[in-house]
């Protein structure tokens, strides 16, 4: 059955080797240099998890659904899920496959790693047996997928927008020798296996290959040789330059996802898990068009990808524009593929430095904070900074409150306690953390069972950042979506935190409040980026709406809804420059002619409000105005 026409070693096998060697030696460096960044508590974490069978299963399943497949890719763009999945995929199958065939067939090779990679040079198979058919056809097929992958790929790098992109990132040096090497590496193993395959054996594709080129050249054996030298240098030179190139995401995501299924986070902003993203970000670009500053063509290079590049080459000064910039509305993290959270990664470059507290900020100084609780009741309204600035909407939630018979306490009556976001985006956790101790003092000391907020904003302190500061939040949620089911979390020794949107959804189901319907007034609800993104509340206001009015939606909503351009995370962002911001996010809105915009924010209330011609409401004040 096996004819061995070479003795097993062959010099054209030395450039894979040395790359195969390189890259390898590279990983194993990284890795190391990474466990020992971590602190002693993640790293102990990371390597139980590893051993951990529940957490093992997950890992071998989210590595073969994320790198190989792109599942999530796939549901995003089927047309770009398709190019990378067919790439990946398809090169772990020839792999694979090339692998089995030694072990079938000459087992006594398996330790000659290179063997599998050019087992048609070196092994003639006889196509009559099933095996060879079988293995033949199976390696055919993929490296076709493949090949369809690499037309795709050189399609969109010219005509990007085919696939529903405006913009992509554009390659340095080394990563076009990666780009145009990658690209060269499937094509020469199809010309190397198919001028060889009269005497190896092939299927479908190689051997069609074959007899055309007998046809058209007097001797084919003569470029036998060549072809496996050229296919052997395209995979070094690919394997050499990769982990100085955007193609590091592949074996770093392989690392990133069981450190995030131990559930380790960024606590450095260059060491660590947050080197593990920095590499893992695949360089694509689907960020730039997701993100809502890129609607202004000077913004573009301040994207999520841009970010990356610049950590990775420690270029300080861009690294500081590029995060003091951020509106860390959270959809850069949504929309990428591999889950690099661009605004955490914002947030740890600004702690790095420091920074002093602006007249924007001054709320938020801890001395003359009030701490008189006015009111009866077991429900304690924070209204926050923004609400106070925008008073319509807190006396709206008052009203509803009294319509619905709800006994209450005013936490911040006279507007002087903040959450500490602003301290917190700025870099100073120390002072931050003072001001959550004693927010959690004013708030035990009421006496209320419940915590309610109308600002997102708000809502999303209390129930993440207090509990990993302060440690007192009970099944707190953590990173983007993670509120998705809605409940009210327990803090504080027992008190829940719940939004109004959420509280106002649960009136109207128990029947404590009855708006009064008009379904021919439309409405259609901004999901507020803290709300949404940050906490996964997206049914409880739609609810709501429906109890009032007929409710269309937004071109892009839910997870990929469009900042509206106001946020406080930017800390360098003009107010210029943020209208056209807020008009594409108004554009979005009002694609399907809406009579009221509403929203469950008040920064987006009190943004939008100045540049929309259609009516921009709180959730509170349209359920207010429905139950007069």
């Amino acid at each position: 059955m096996i004819d061995r026409i070479a003795s097993g070693f062959h010099p054209f096998v030395l450039p894979f080797m040395f790359g195969m060697v390189f890259v390898l030696g590279y990983c194993v460096y990284g890795i190391i240099k990474i466990l020992c960044q971590l602190p002693a508590e993640d790293r102990r974490r990371f390597f139980i998890s590893l051993v951990t069978p529940k957490t093992f299963v997950k890992n071998i399943w989210d590595i073969f659904a994320n790198c190989l497949l792109h599942v999530k890719l796939w549901k995003r763009n089927k047309l770009l899920g398709y190019m990378h999945s067919s790439i990946a995929f398809g090169w772990f199958m020839i792999i694979l496959l090339g692998h089995l065939e030694v072990i079938f067939f000459i087992p006594d090779r398996i330790h000659l790693f290179y063997y599998p990679i050019f087992f048609n040079f070196f092994v003639a198979e006889n196509e009559a047996t099933v095996g060879g058919a079988v293995m033949f056809f199976l390696m055919d097929f993929f490296l076709l997928v493949i090949l369809s992958g690499i037309a795709l790929a050189i399609i969109k790098r010219v005509r990007s927008r085919l696939f529903g992109m405006r913009r992509t990132t554009r390659p340095s040096f080394l990563d076009t020798i990666g780009l145009y090497s990658l690209w060269a590496i499937f094509p020469l193993r199809l010309l190397a296996e198919s001028l060889t395959a009269d005497i190896s054996g092939g299927s479908f594709l190689t051997l069609s290959h074959n007899w055309l080129f007998r046809q058209i050249l007097i001797d084919h054996t003569d470029l036998m040789l060549p072809t496996w030298w050229a296919y052997s240098i395209a995979l070094g030179v690919f394997m050499t330059v990769l982990p100085f190139t955007r193609y590091m995401h592949i074996p770093a995501e392989m690392m990133l996802i069981p450190m995030r299924n131990a559930g380790l986070c960024i606590r450095n902003a260059r060491r660590g898990f947050a080197r593990v993203e920095v590499f893992s970000c695949p360089n694509c670009g689907v960020c730039i068009d997701a993100c809502p500053m890129s609607v202004r063509k000077a913004n573009i290079k301040d994207a999520t990808v841009y970010l990356n590049r610049q950590i990775r080459r420690n270029n300080e000064k861009r690294i500081e524009e590029i995060s003091d910039k951020c509106l860390l509305c959270g959809k850069c993290t949504v929309v990428c593929q591999v889950g690099v959270e661009g605004n955490v990664m914002r947030v740890a470059q600004r702690a790095t430095r420091k920074y002093a507290i602006n007249q924007d900020f001054a709320c938020v100084d801890v001395a003359p904070m009030k701490e008189k609780v006015a009111g009866e009741g077991n429900v304690l309204y924070f209204a926050g900074c923004m609400t106070h600035l925008t008073p319509s909407i807190k006396k709206a939630t008052l009203s509803v409150l009294d319509k619905a018979g709800v006994r209450y306490k005013l936490m911040d009556p006279d507007g002087g306690v903040c959450c500490g976001r602003p301290m917190l985006l700025a870099g100073r956790f120390d002072q931050a953390t003072e001001l959550f101790k004693r927010n959690v003092e004013i708030i035990k000391a009421s006496g209320c069972d419940t915590l309610l907020l109308s600002c997102p904003i708000c809502y999303k302190m209390f129930r993440d950042h207090y509990g990993k500061v302060l440690g007192g939040v009970s099944g707190a949620a953590s990173g983007s979506g993670a509120g998705a089911s809605g409940a009210a979390v327990p803090v504080l020794d027992g008190i829940r935190i719940v939004h109004h949107s959420e509280y106002f959804a649960e009136l109207v189901a128990a029947g404590r409040l009855r708006p009064q319907m008009t379904p021919d007034t439309r409405y259609v609800f901004h999901d507020p980026c803290e709300l949404g993104r940050g906490e996964g509340i997206y049914e409880q206001p739609r609810e709501v709406i429906r109890s009032v009015g007929t409710l269309v939606e937004a071109a892009k909503n839910l997870q990929e809804s469009i900042c509206c351009g106001g946020s406080l995370g930017s800390l360098s962002l003009g107010f210029d420059k943020r209208e056209p911001i807020t008009r594409n996010s108004l554009a979005n809105l009002c694609v399907e002619n809406p009579d009221t915009i509403v929203t469950a924010c008040p920064l987006c209330q009190s943004t939008f409000g100045r540049y929309s011609s259609v009516p921009v409401k709180d959730l509170s004040q349209v359920l207010d105005e429905s139950l007069a």
